[in-house]
């Protein structure tokens, strides 16, 4: 979609997995219970053993996540930064349960929020998007993007490169494209049923003014899924860049 006009996708799409793209939708919940402005860290949320026993289960199964010690506490800036760049879906769990309750709750939020926003198509079964019956479509998730753009502090925090997490120490964004070419977020998901993901916004400067690109694809094959997901992207933006 450029400059906010009439959204563009691809005919008979289909909800399909979107992986970590699901991810943005966790973090636009969390700021709905507890909204952040610059500078600030929001509450803290305190790391269980039970937390360290569930992330070297989710590391041994090749899941994404971040190392935590029992007894750490992560701010909600810190919680969200560990979600986004290098996508913990361990912290997606933790922050999920602290803030609903519950995992259920949290997702059953998830999926009113989508109805609210329109997203008709889509289904969130989990908060991390590492499961495949979190499916959405293309529209949809743009739908979510436009949302997400809105909001300065989401937007800020999907377009940093790095971050330092009191454990893990130094995480980086998934999303290499960011700083090139104009590309200012948002997010990548990959895993085999899902192939490459991206939600995207590009922004640059012409003699008119601003342009302003926001996208999404998804479903995307290659040797490296990641990889695959941002050439998609860049390609897309390319074909609009004057």
């Amino acid at each position: 979609m450029l400059d906010g006009g009439r959204p563009a996708a691809s005919p008979h799409q289909r909800p399909v997995p979107i992986a970590s793209v699901a991810k943005v939708m966790t973090a636009y919940v969390v700021l709905k219970h507890h909204p952040l402005r610059a500078g600030e860290s929001g509450p803290l949320f305190t790391v269980s053993q039970d937390d360290v026993v569930d992330t070297d289960a989710r590391r041994r199964g090749g899941q994404s996540v971040v190392d935590v010690r029992a007894g750490e506490q992560l701010t909600e800036r810190d919680a969200l930064m560990a979600i986004l760049l290098p996508s913990a879906n361990n912290v997606s769990l933790l922050v999920a349960r602290e803030v609903a309750g519950s995992v259920p709750a949290f997702v059953a939020e998830m999926n009113r929020t989508a109805r609210a926003l329109g997203m008709s198509h889509t289904t969130y079964t989990d908060p991390s998007g590492y499961d495949d019956g979190t499916v959405s479509t293309a529209l949809d998730q743009l739908r979510l993007a436009q949302a997400v753009a809105r909001d300065r502090t989401l937007a800020a925090m999907m377009a940093t490169r790095s971050y330092s997490l009191p454990v893990a120490g130094e995480v980086t964004n998934t999303n290499a494209l960011l700083g090139h070419d104009g590309f200012v977020g948002m997010k990548t998901g990959s895993h085999a049923a899902a192939g490459g993901c991206l939600i995207f916004r590009a922004v640059w400067s012409t003699e008119s003014g601003g342009r302003e690109v926001i996208g999404v694809v998804l479903g995307q094959r290659g040797d490296d899924l990641i990889d695959a997901g941002l050439s998609a992207a860049k390609q897309l933006v390319e074909r609009l860049r004057p």
